[in-house]
């Protein structure tokens, strides 16, 4: 699934105003992920109230925020790189609209659990986001995600360029 964001949110009613923000496609939430992940450089505190939305019941527990400030310290390089038009060779720099292409598991939905594949364009193999779908309201929810390895270094900041 292709999903197109003209902005991405900069805070909790920024997010909860966009249609994907119903988080009633698995898809939905993945790709809110690394756009709400967008604003960690801008706003920490407004970037985990987002990533509360998305967690739902399970909340952001202070490992994740460590770890979210561990994977953010490339300067966003690693979010950025999932958007379409972005390349080490222009920096991650993502074209206009924001757009995000996401893949389904191959063994779909296990226990209420789906994988979401979508391909960082500095790395060479697809990464994944777990949602768990939450049967009473019919959305799916952030359980774990695998997408902010390390990435290959932007052409500006790499020394053999």
């Amino acid at each position: 699934m292709i999903i197109t964001f003209d902005r991405l949110p900069a805070n909790l009613e920024e997010l909860k105003a966009m249609p994907q923000a119903a988080l009633s496609e698995p898809e939905y939430g993945a790709a809110l992920f690394i756009a709400v992940m967008m604003h960690y450089l801008e706003n920490k505190e407004e970037t985990f109230e987002m990533l509360e939305f998305l967690k739902g019941p399970y909340g952001v527990s202070p490992f994740e925020k460590q770890f979210l400030a561990d994977r953010m310290a490339d300067g966003g390089n690693c979010v950025r790189s999932f958007f379409k038009g972005t390349s080490p060779e222009n920096d991650y720099t993502p074209l206009l609209p924001y757009t995000i292409e996401t893949e389904r598991g191959y063994d779909q939905e296990i226990d209420g659990r789906m994988k979401i594949f979508m391909q960082s364009s500095g790395a060479d193999s697809k990464r994944h986001i777990l949602l768990r779908h939450k049967v009473s309201t019919n959305q799916w929810f952030v359980e774990d995600q695998m997408l902010l390895s390390q990435i290959r270094t932007p052409k500006s900041e790499d020394p053999w360029a």
